[in-house]
């Protein structure tokens, strides 16, 4: 039997009685708990379109139980998509969507256990210092750490793709181009913190998303400067992920490339640091040289605990006094 319960006639009551409507909440499937047994795993995508391989992969991980999606806004235009379009009938036991629109929410013992109850849990792009501010500290964060810890996977885009790196630029001060970033690693917008998701082979490592598409490998180098130069690492990683893009990483570390690009070009980047920044000062152009790279395209391998490629694209970058330089033959940092 499949069941659909939305809340809107609910909300609309209690806008009505003057009570704040905190969260909504949407289902579609059955509302029981699954005893489903998962498999664990991590997908890493990077925004816009999302990856309907990628999503499946997922779903097969979920060895059929219950698909929960966190937001902090949007709809639950998810559910449909993941529950009736990508999922084989009988593949699911429930798709579900919670968004979080007061800080109350993340303290409702009734959301938590639905997320707890997860057997795949994927965290939807948007805005992620709202997830930062929202669920650092609080049993949301506690709640996703239970699903790992039970072996199930977790992925998460744009936004959600984010905060899944041990180090997180979180957008406090709105988002940063790679030009002011470079010219000043200290720009105010240059916004990084820790402590908050620790997810399987993701330590000593910040993501990026939209990738290409925005111009952002100046802003990812920034974000390694300043994680050596502050003292959170003596080595960082970064890991930049175009759109249209997703890695689906295995228990063993092992890097799978899913594209939805029609002409092939889904392409990601591994940056791992060498050594202290040369100049990582505020107000001054970064210079920071060595900068190893690996491009993955599509038929390319990479181990993201061993952080060893094969059959991709190795490079270096410098930032020179704000100015990225490649020793790849055509000058590309790309």
């Amino acid at each position: 039997m499949v069941l659909i319960m939305v809340l809107s006639t609910m909300m609309i009551s209690l806008s009505a009685s003057g009570a704040k409507v905190t969260y909504e909440y949407y289902i579609i499937g059955d509302p029981s708990d699954s005893d489903a047994t998962p498999s664990p795993g991590l997908l890493l995508a990077g925004g816009s379109t999302d990856v309907a391989e990628a999503m499946e992969w997922m779903i097969k991980k979920s060895g059929g139980g219950d698909f929960v999606v966190l937001r902090c806004a949007g709809t639950d235009a998810y559910n449909p998509w993941i529950y009736k379009q990508l999922a084989e009938p009988g593949e699911l036991n429930s798709c579900e969507t919670i968004i979080f629109l007061e800080p109350e929410s993340c303290e409702d013992p009734v959301l938590i256990g639905r997320i707890v109850n997860a057997e795949a849990l994927f965290i939807a792009g948007g805005d992620q210092w709202n997830y930062v501010s929202m669920w650092k500290g609080t049993p949301v964060e506690a709640a996703i750490h239970s699903v790992r810890d039970k072996g199930a996977p977790i992925g998460g885009t744009s936004a959600g793709l984010a905060i899944l790196g041990e180090f997180v630029f979180s957008a406090e001060n709105d988002t940063v181009e790679s030009d002011d970033a470079l010219r000043n690693p200290y720009n105010r917008r240059v916004c990084l913190e820790k402590g908050f998701l620790d997810m399987p082979d993701m330590d000593g490592k910040i993501t990026d998303s939209h990738f290409v598409a925005r111009d952002r490998m100046g802003r990812l180098v920034t974000f390694l400067a300043r994680i050596v130069q502050d003292g959170w690492a003596t080595e960082a990683r970064g890991i930049g992920i175009d759109e249209e893009t997703a890695l689906g990483v295995d228990p063993d570390g092992t890097v799978t490339l899913f594209g939805a690009c029609k002409d092939g070009t889904a392409v990601a980047y591994f940056l791992r640091t060498n050594g202290e920044p040369d100049s990582c000062e505020p107000k001054t152009p970064l210079t920071y040289k060595g900068i190893s790279v690996f491009k993955m395209t599509i038929g390319a391998k990479f181990n993201l605990a061993t952080w060893q490629g094969d059959y991709g694209t190795s490079y270096s970058l410098s930032a020179v006094e704000g100015v990225l330089a490649s020793t790849q033959s055509d000058g590309s940092i790309y």
